[in-house]
């Protein structure tokens, strides 16, 4: 794209603008600012850009008439919050490569920015359509998928639409390029001591990102309700704590690949237990890794903290996915705090840190440590499906 002469040239750039609306105003616009030095970079070669997205699932979202909830999911009142930080006017299409679309498309200058409707407003888009996906492919002279948090979609916008495209034609946008490079740099030969931190309330959600991880990395640090699965597979007491009773065994074969691979697969030494499920409730920290009788683990205690905050200053290169507990309620969130400081500060001290999506980015926003670490993903199950070891399809697509 770098090496693009895109002078008075048709580019179409897929992002990811799915970003929180309520009654029309936009929560949080971290998406949309992280797609402006793409855009950036394309008004700078003075290309005429038009811009995809989708927004929510509105199809699983009928009107009682079974019809589109057009004033939920439109993407008119990101044109406007785009417009606003770019200080630049954002052309609107009613449609997306409808009569709207390429009427304004005719008109569209060298330089300016036209976005189209909701991608998922149409049917096909999911579907991967190869006849839609053609159709979109003649709105523009180059593809451009800077939308990571939708390439492990086989989507029309992000993917099947990339193959109508020649390689010369087509490339990452500056966000994905980064996405991509920083993924590989930990499943490519990382600096090592390599350490992962997994978290989260749920084993079953994680089982294929941990076998991967015990392949790649030479320790794996467990927090989160997750660990309570393998407590109870170990025989350890678990009382009301959180558990996936049939993955017990799977669990089991968990720690024992780790065994046989000699990597070392370390479970909470100790846990912050209450016997309610709320902030105020009345907690204590366990002596060792059992759980009483009517008491529930929201969050790691002290010891597991000193232990895991060792290994991460000890390793060269870290992931993190998933809290470590209850991090939404103050009181259970000390654990999932402590981690990300120690993250950060091993990161300060010449360590490569990868956050890798989802609830660990809320975790590190929290702590406002997002400029501390390595590298931020935007993308929480397009980077745990990159860490799991799958191809993309909008990364394959592009790449072919």
């Amino acid at each position: 794209m770098n090496n693009w002469n895109l002078k008075d040239q048709k580019v179409i750039l897929r992002v990811d603008f799915n970003v929180p609306i309520k009654n029309g105003v936009i929560q949080d616009d971290t998406r949309i600012v992280k797609s402006l030095p793409t855009i950036q970079l394309l008004i700078q070669k003075g290309a005429r850009i038009i811009i995809m997205s989708h927004l929510g699932r509105p199809l699983k979202e009928l009107l009682p008439d079974g019809s589109i909830d057009k004033q939920k999911f439109s993407l008119k009142p990101i044109a406007e919050k785009l417009a606003t930080l770019l200080s630049l006017p954002v052309d609107f299409a009613t449609d997306c490569a409808g009569p709207d679309t390429f009427a304004k498309i005719s008109e569209l200058q060298s330089g300016h920015l036209l976005l189209l409707e909701n991608t998922r407003f149409y049917k096909q888009e999911e579907k991967g359509d190869t006849a839609w996906a053609q159709l979109l492919s003649t709105m523009g002279d180059y593809f451009i998928n800077d939308a990571f948090g939708a390439a492990h979609r086989e989507h029309c916008s992000t993917a099947t639409i990339a193959r109508y495209f020649d390689r010369d034609h087509k490339d990452f946008g500056l966000l994905m390029k980064a996405e991509v490079e920083n993924g590989d740099k930990v499943l490519k030969n990382p600096h090592r001591p390599l350490t992962a931190i997994i978290g989260g309330a749920k084993v079953s959600d994680k089982i294929e990102l941990i076998s991967n991880l015990i392949d790649l990395c030479d320790t794996i640090l467990i927090g989160g309700g997750m660990a309570f699965t393998f407590y109870k597979a170990s025989g350890i007491s678990i009382g009301k704590s959180l558990c996936e009773p049939d993955k017990t065994d799977l669990a089991l074969q968990l720690i024992e690949k780790a065994k046989q691979k000699n990597k070392k697969l370390i479970l909470p030494l100790d846990s912050v237990i209450a016997k309610e499920f709320k902030n105020d409730t009345a907690f204590e920290t366990t002596l060792g890794p059992a759980v009483k009788e009517d008491y529930m683990g929201l969050d790691i205690g002290p010891r597991t903290i000193a232990l895991y905050a060792d290994q991460i200053q000890k390793s060269a290169t870290i992931i993190w996915n998933g809290p470590m507990g209850v991090f939404e309620m103050e009181q259970f969130s000390n654990g999932t705090k402590q981690i990300a400081l120690a993250v950060a500060a091993a990161t300060q001290n010449g360590s490569y840190s990868l956050i890798g999506g989802g609830d660990s980015v809320a975790a590190i926003n929290k702590y406002h440590l997002e400029n501390q670490v390595s590298f931020v993903s935007t993308g929480g199950g397009a980077m745990l499906e990159m860490l799991e070891g799958k191809k993309l399809p909008g990364i394959e697509a592009i790449l072919s």
